[in-house]
């Protein structure tokens, strides 16, 4: 049976247009000082239920990210202002699960708005799978940089971690996680066979494309979303040959449209 995947709404954050797309407000002669744009992204997470166990794809921002768990500067550039509207357990409440139905954390990375939800399985013995390019990164950047987008305190938990190592492998039945370096070092996603609701094959993509316009369009993050240009490319090459061999579906990190036909789409 193939496994079936279910939204988990964790509410929206707000950013600068030009972190998901390069150059999208750039000064002209005509308009040398034209007016920033801030842009709504949705912050979701996935559950994905399989014959074996049930994963969890990421665990979305912390719900004290405006209350001081993210530094004040980070917030004041990525406003998650309803993260503590939308806690993990109340998300996944919504959808029908509890924290006890999770058997497994896939971490696609550890960046703030999705990593956030890790200390809900502090002290367990739930595996935590995160690329071990990734974890290694996040640790260095974290405590070497104030605009660092890791924040220690959503990963620096007693966490059962499981390193992901290489290029892809196998998760569970009907599930296999690719590493898509690019935006981070260890970003991860996943292929999941016969996951849409018409029966095709998801890739799971996350933050290699924060929105269809830069993976359907080329149309590249700003610098500040990537930490290699060259892998990203490289990435997106590869997720666009597995979406061509296997006729898949493509779910990107934070687009508003396809989020809400996800629904649908699952």
């Amino acid at each position: 049976m193939a496994p079936t995947v279910h939204l988990i709404d964790r509410g929206t954050m707000e950013i600068d247009v030009n972190y998901p797309l390069e150059g999208a407000v750039t000064a002209t002669a005509s308009n040398p000082n034209p007016d920033a744009v801030r842009a709504d992204g949705p912050v979701f997470n996935l559950v994905i239920e399989t014959d074996e166990q049930t994963l969890l794809w990421d665990t979305g921002s912390h719900p004290e990210a405006g209350d001081g768990h993210w530094p004040p500067a980070l917030y004041d550039e990525f406003t998650h202002h309803d993260a503590d509207e939308h806690p993990l357990p109340d998300a996944l409440a919504e959808a029908g699960f509890e924290l006890a139905d999770i058997d497994a954390v896939v971490q696609s990375h550890l960046h703030l708005d999705h990593a956030g939800g890790l200390h809900n399985f502090a002290g367990t013995d739930v595996p935590v799978y995160v690329h071990d390019a990734e974890l290694k990164h996040a640790y260095f950047e974290a405590v070497t940089s104030d605009t660092s987008a890791y924040v220690r305190g959503d990963f620096d938990h007693d966490l059962a971690w499981e390193p992901l190592y290489g290029d892809n492998g196998y998760l569970a039945d009907g599930v296999d996680w690719v590493h898509l370096p690019g935006h981070t070092p260890g970003l991860v996603g996943l292929v999941v066979e016969g996951g849409a609701a018409d029966g095709r094959d998801l890739i799971i993509a996350g933050d290699l494309a924060y929105s269809a316009a830069n993976y359907e369009d080329g149309h590249p993050m700003g610098r500040d979303l990537l930490h290699s240009r060259p892998d990203w490319e490289a990435s997106c090459r590869r997720v666009r040959d597995i979406e061509a061999r296997r006729g898949a579906l493509v779910v990107y990190g934070h687009d508003p449209g396809q989020v809400a036909a996800l629904p649908d789409l699952l």
